[in-house]
């Protein structure tokens, strides 16, 4: 793939640091900058609430986003796309609004020791206002989950099961569709954390049988502030809002309120129409460059990335050996070096890492670290780049004092 894509990046272009911390959020592309701008400029208006040309466009422009985003995860209704502010805010969403009304005392829920917090921290507290117990399925050391060890662990007891679909450390693909189908024959429900899968790989919600699935736009080069939240819609039918106020209803009472169609059921207040513009922006150029394309060049700077690593004795990548398999997330340790150390070195010579806990601290109690370094790049990175981290990571050791 020719890098031809990194002049679409303007912050990119304007700035000489290598930018390695994708998975936090990725840069956004010259079309998604225009698109949100244009909103704002040609179509400000409240979507869904006036009936004069200016909110009529608005809501058109707010609703082709909704099928956007629909058709990029195949979804078989936008009535099953909801828009929230992020991943995390999908996640709770279905935490309050399905396993409340839905897991009592007695009941289990089981979650992969690799989750960030976001899908972790909302079935702790559905496990403390229920009285239902958390369970772990356990990875082995290279981020694989064991199919049968899974299976031995879900029960009639299990109500939701719910899984990264990438890991934020790792960057290890789990097998979601088995994991849904095992979940399935055991009556309980599949919820799918995508933030960092939608950045790198074709998102099937049907193949999947995921019943739930939350994403963040700024991680598919989208803007910030922007998520979606897919849900089966025999599920959100029944589910009740999460959030209520204006729009998410049809009437109003002193006593009552009859709540709003899906999805607006679950969408309350002002939207956030720019962010899902700018959102439809970024799904469009996804499309343009091509998932198969973004991966082949992610590939070739891992591996050029780990086959340097592993020529300085020092530093230690975790999770798989096989470039392949890390969607371009490389989190390593550097022997007596602390990882705010590495990242303070790296910024010194340009190179923009993630240090700490990924919001992932049960994963790395798991693996033995209390933190670590990860470098976390996308198609729009160059081989100068990962060879500007080769570099600095070779004589990091050394500029700490230990020597050559």
């Amino acid at each position: 793939m020719a890098h031809g894509y990194r002049e679409d990046f303007p912050l990119l272009n304007s700035l000489d640091i290598a930018y390695l911390d994708s998975a936090a959020t990725a840069q956004r592309p010259q079309c998604v900058l225009d698109a949100e701008a244009e909103f704002y400029k040609t179509r400000n208006a409240n979507p869904l609430r006036g009936l004069y040309p200016l909110s009529v466009a608005a809501t058109d422009a707010y609703e082709d986003a909704r099928e956007a985003v629909r058709a990029f995860l195949n979804a078989g209704s936008t009535r099953e796309i909801i828009f929230t502010r992020n991943t995390t805010e999908g996640l709770n969403l279905v935490a309050y609004s399905y396993g409340l009304s839905h897991v009592k005392a007695g009941d289990e829920i089981l979650v992969s020791i690799m989750e960030h917090h976001s899908n972790l921290l909302p079935w702790q507290m559905v496990c403390r206002q229920t009285g239902a117990a958390l369970k772990f399925m356990e990875c082995e050391m290279d981020g694989t989950l064991d199919l049968n060890k899974v299976e031995a662990l879900i029960t009639p007891k299990t109500k939701i099961v719910a899984c990264t679909q990438v890991s934020n450390v790792l960057g290890r693909v789990n097998p979601i569709r088995e994991i849904a189908e095992l979940a399935h024959r055991g009556g309980a429900v599949m919820v799918v954390d995508g933030a960092q899968s939608t950045p790198h790989i074709p998102v099937d919600v049907q193949a999947l049988g995921a019943d739930f699935l939350s994403f963040s736009g700024h991680k598919v080069y989208g803007p910030m502030g922007i998520g979606v939240l897919y849900g089966r819609e025999a599920l959100l039918e029944e589910m009740p809002p999460f959030l209520t106020g204006g729009e998410m209803i049809e009437s109003v009472t002193r006593e009552s309120a009859v709540y709003a169609e899906l999805p607006h059921k679950f969408e309350a207040g002002t939207v956030n129409a720019a962010g899902a513009v700018g959102l439809h922006a970024a799904i469009d150029y996804v499309n343009r460059v091509g998932f198969e394309n973004m991966h082949r060049q992610e590939v070739d700077l891992t591996r050029r990335a780990m086959e340097g690593i592993r020529n300085i004795p020092s530093v230690h990548v975790l999770g798989s050996e096989n470039p392949e398999e890390h969607c371009g997330i490389i989190t390593f340790t550097v022997d007596g070096v602390h990882p705010h150390d590495i990242s303070e070195i790296l910024a010194s010579d340009g190179v923009a890492i993630r240090a700490g806990h990924h919001c992932a601290q049960p994963l790395l109690a798991y693996l033995g670290h209390p933190s670590t370094a990860r470098a976390s790049l996308a198609f729009y990175n160059t081989e100068a780049e990962i060879d500007r981290l080769l570099e600095s990571l070779s004589t990091l050791r050394e500029r700490m004092g230990y020597g050559k």
